[in-house]
């Protein structure tokens, strides 16, 4: 690999440099994928520059690492798998400092480089780095250009590419801007399609329970009424028999429709409150000694709801799996959070090491815990260790 021409005044005379300054503005109007842009950009940059590759490393959303998103041939296929903290490296070091960086040779004898196998560092000779910063964004990334050839980069050639820099620096900061935009329009539709589920299994559960359960002894009580209307006369002993059993049935219905009802939501939130009602949902749990820390506080009726039933789920996987003696429940407002935490001295399960998101998972009803909290904004997550117990928490928005 050899670089394609020399360099006829720095890296570009003037009419190439503002050849490529418009094809990078032509290019970065292009379209809003991050990756496309970056890696037309790298290919502009190598053809009127006379460098030899060319790597665009953008910064990730939390501010914490590098990723390279664009480079030209041969290292296109490494676009997505070349990641780099900050601070290391001379990539790293750059957004770090928010300062170029160049090598004439000698790499090695340079403390900020780090070699990188699939980039093949050891190839090439001289580097320059520069930031690639906007002002509505700060730094959005770093880019790189490598000559096999040494070379001296001169502040002109510093200069230009720290212009390039911060021209494609806004358009890549658009162009997350417009995959974060798609990406929540995905979590929205998706939120969506989640609810109307959950709407439609609470219809169907509630038709059920009413065909299955207060129509038929509806029915039946309208039979019995029935018979004691026709033989209050003729048999008023079968009658009143027949007006028993109409009672009972009646009794029975009210408490299924009462059932159905606190099915929908729980009657209890009104009367106590959630903290009112988890500590209740605690006393209904047999052979179980509670340890109960419930602040006072109150949220928004569909996210006590959630909590309610989420707690309640908790409580009977405790009973059906954990084999515990003591279940702990916690539930606190704090700097604009709700957190609730239910936890137990049970047998516990292998999850892994530390505290992970369960939205993926099976068994324990966890999924069902997860989507009621992703309903209202939340959050689950689940900390377990054979014979240490597991502890469920979750964590949603209290406004």
């Amino acid at each position: 690999m050899s670089s394609r021409r020399p360099a006829l005044s720095g890296l570009a005379d003037l009419e190439r440099e503002n050849a490529l300054l418009l094809a990078i503005v032509e290019a970065t109007s292009s379209g809003p994928d991050v990756e496309p842009l970056a890696a037309a950009v790298a290919r502009l940059i190598v053809a009127a520059t006379a460098t030899d590759v060319c790597f665009v490393h953008v910064l990730d959303d939390a501010g914490h690492s590098l990723t390279l998103v664009g480079a030209t041939p041969p290292f296109d296929g490494e676009v997505g798998t070349v990641r780099l903290p900050i601070g290391t490296g001379v990539t790293g070091w750059v957004a770090e400092r928010g300062q170029p960086a160049v090598i004439v040779d000698d790499k090695h004898a340079d403390a900020r480089y780090l070699p990188i196998p699939a980039l093949r560092g050891t190839d090439f000779t001289s580097m320059a780095s520069v930031p690639m910063t906007s002002d509505p964004a700060g730094l959005v990334g770093v880019l790189n250009v490598h000559t096999v050839a040494r070379r001296e980069f001169t502040a002109h050639d510093i200069r230009l590419l720290t212009t390039i820099g911060r021209l494609v620096a806004g358009a890549l900061h658009s162009a997350r801007l417009h995959r974060r935009l798609v990406a929540r329009e995905r979590a929205h539709e998706q939120f969506t399609e989640q609810v109307i589920a959950a709407q439609e299994a609470e219809r169907r559960r509630l038709a059920g329970d009413i065909h299955d359960g207060i129509s038929q002894r509806l029915v039946s009580l309208g039979y019995h009424l029935d018979a004691a209307a026709g033989t209050m006369r003729s048999d008023p002993g079968y009658a009143a028999q027949q007006l028993a059993l109409a009672r009972e049935l009646a009794d029975i219905t009210v408490d299924e429709a009462r059932a159905a009802i606190g099915g929908l939501r729980p009657p209890i939130l009104d009367d106590l409150g959630l903290a009112g009602g988890l500590a209740s949902l605690c006393r209904t749990v047999p052979d179980l000694r509670c340890e109960l820390t419930l602040g006072e506080e109150r949220l928004p009726e569909h996210v006590e709801i959630a909590l309610y039933r989420i707690a309640q789920e908790a409580l009977q996987n405790v009973q059906k799996h954990a084999g515990a003696t003591t279940v702990r429940m916690r539930f606190a407002v704090r700097a604009g959070a709700a957190r609730l935490e239910v936890g137990d001295d049970g047998c516990g399960f292998d999850i892994g090491a530390g505290e992970l998101p369960v939205a993926d998972r099976s068994g324990y009803g966890m999924r069902s815990m997860a989507e009621r909290a992703e309903l209202v904004g939340g959050t689950l997550a689940v900390r377990s260790r054979p014979g240490s117990g597991t502890t469920v928490t979750v964590t949603v928005p209290s406004g």
